[in-house]
């Protein structure tokens, strides 16, 4: 425990913002699986199918979620690298990344694939807000980056 208590405190004051972001993801995911677990629901898709060859509307939904699974990792993982030293920054543009995520569910929730452009746009601001800093760290860490902190 003392081990975990010293990392705890190396961490940023406002690093908490990044986990709350962090667990923001986990809701967002949990709502996506709840929709398609509805779905199989209302349109009568047994697991272990996971599109189905009659229902786009289902496979719109299902679609929704496995994108989000998808690309929860580097998500996830950027979040958490660039929130080591910009954790307001960093914390904002995961709750950016969060709304896209939720509008591109809503959009493809209509059953027209394309409408999720808006949320893709939406959340890749704050992928690539997260991706930046995430590479400024590391350049810096290898000192092949004329900016300072």
């Amino acid at each position: 425990m003392a081990l975990q208590s010293k990392l705890l405190q190396l961490l940023p004051p406002e690093y908490g913002y990044v986990i709350f972001a962090g667990v923001g993801n986990t809701f967002v995911n949990m709502w996506l699986a709840i929709n398609v677990a509805r779905a199989r629901k209302r349109y009568d898709i047994p697991l272990p199918i996971m599109y189905s060859a009659e229902n786009g509307q289902f496979n719109c939904i299902q679609r929704a979620h496995q994108n989000a699974v998808e690309n929860s990792p580097q998500f996830l993982f950027v979040l958490m690298v660039a929130g080591l030293e910009y954790p307001k920054t960093s914390a904002v543009a995961g709750l950016i990344y969060l709304v896209g995520r939720i509008a591109f569910a809503q959009g493809y929730y209509t059953g027209t694939p394309g409408n999720h452009k808006y949320g893709c746009m939406i959340s890749t601001v704050g992928m690539l807000a997260l991706v930046a800093n995430t590479v400024c760290i590391a350049a810096r860490k290898l000192g092949i980056c004329p900016c300072t902190r």
